[in-house]
């Protein structure tokens, strides 16, 4: 039975939703994209313990306000006189040595909130003042006008990645990055492609034509991918391993968001956040190894941010309370090594935490106009000054 227009376009938006993974297949091939710089973004869920992460090892003060979870002085993998890295992140070493891991300290934003939910949408939307619902990835690709520009990995897409006209896709799976159609609507949907149409119905008809050859063009080349180096087990590193088949398959997306949680540490937080520093340690230097085999290290930076740090002194149950000030980290052969920015003045607090120092708006600057070519006020709605962590 000939199908007509409201069953072509019910069809077509089945078949589009089905795609809601698939990066930029209804403009471009996507396998065409070699050669695009591509920024990683890292997000520690639940407020990650700046403190016990880039460790003042030199100054008494933190040992003094923490009595039981400080990092001893003979565990800290030191940077310099004064700081030096957690010994769980001991993986993260060799990209130290070579230049390629700088720290930023004492970022934050304007009238700090402790709230999970609140300061993470202030991270994700670049607002302090919580007036925008849009993510600041999400005015990435409204800018560019592509909603593929940027995925997230995983299972839900964050707020970050939220655009007002469209909205950006989570790929839960690599491997189920493709067309599926359910199970009966092929032949439909074939003899559907096949008839003659004009207007807006023959643009959608080339529209699925060209994302359903792009669709087998890039997983073609996903299959092809062979892993660069031996991932740890668990959820965050294979996370990272489809990041790496994404960037090394020339899907062209400027952007993947990628999340590790349970940085919460209100007790134990020393069994707590040793473990999770270990994952987020050995995930992140096996992709850059991987991406060194895989020949595209050179057009791949990663950016690591958490919603806020930790109270300087530890409570009753060897953990910490919410906080304000804490680090960020980049790593990647485009990143400039170091230390960023001044130590905080553990004797000098607000209301018991770190003052910050540095707007993390200064940092997203620089990712998006140092690394990804764009204009960082038209993303971010006005000019901010931040750490040169770009080589």
């Amino acid at each position: 039975m000939p199908l007509d227009r409201r069953d072509f376009l019910k069809y077509s938006a089945l078949a589009v939703a089905a795609t809601s993974g698939m990066p930029g297949f209804l403009a471009r091939a996507a396998t065409q994209a070699t050669g695009q710089k591509t920024l990683v973004v890292i997000q520690l869920t639940g407020g990650n313990d700046g403190l016990n992460t880039l460790i003042p090892y030199s100054n008494g003060a933190y040992y003094a306000a923490r009595p039981t979870i400080a990092i001893p002085k003979k565990d800290v993998l030191t940077l310099g006189p004064d700081l030096g890295m957690h010994p769980s992140l001991k993986p993260l070493m060799g990209l130290w040595d070579a230049g390629q891991l700088a720290w930023m300290e004492n970022i934050g934003y304007p009238n700090p909130n402790r709230s999970h939910f609140a300061s993470m949408a202030i991270w994700h939307t670049a607002d302090p003042t919580q007036a925008q619902a849009e993510g600041w990835i999400g005015r990435i690709a409204e800018k560019i006008g592509d909603p593929f520009c940027a995925s997230n990995i995983g299972s839900s897409t964050p707020q970050a990645l939220r655009a007002a006209e469209f909205s950006l896709p989570s790929i839960d799976a690599v491997d189920n990055f493709q067309v599926k159609l359910p199970a009966g609507l092929e032949g439909a949907f074939g003899a559907m492609l096949d008839a003659p149409r004009s207007g807006e119905a023959d643009y959608l008809v080339r529209a699925t034509r060209q994302m359903m050859s792009n669709t087998q063009k890039v997983q073609a080349n996903v299959g092809k991918y062979k892993a660069g180096a031996t991932y740890p087990e668990g959820k965050f590193a294979t996370q990272l391993k489809d990041a790496a088949r994404l960037i090394a398959s020339g899907t062209g997306q400027r952007i993947l968001y990628v999340s590790l949680g349970g940085f919460d540490t209100h007790a134990g937080q020393r069994g707590e956040q040793d473990e999770l520093l270990a994952t987020l340690a050995s995930g992140l230097a096996a992709f850059q190894t991987d991406l060194e085999r895989q020949g595209v290290a050179e057009r791949v930076v990663v950016m690591g941010f958490s919603e806020f740090g930790r109270r300087v002194a530890e409570n009753d149950s060897a953990g910490t309370d919410h906080g304000q000030g804490s680090v960020m980290f980049a790593l990647g052969k485009g990143v400039k090594g170091g230390i960023h920015g001044d130590s905080p003045d553990l004797e000098d607090l607000s209301l018991g935490d770190i003052k910050y120092k540095q707007d993390f708006r200064g940092v997203y600057a620089g990712a998006l106009t140092g690394w990804l070519g764009l204009n960082a006020r038209d993303i971010l709605g006005g000019d901010f000054k931040g750490p040169q962590w770009l080589a």
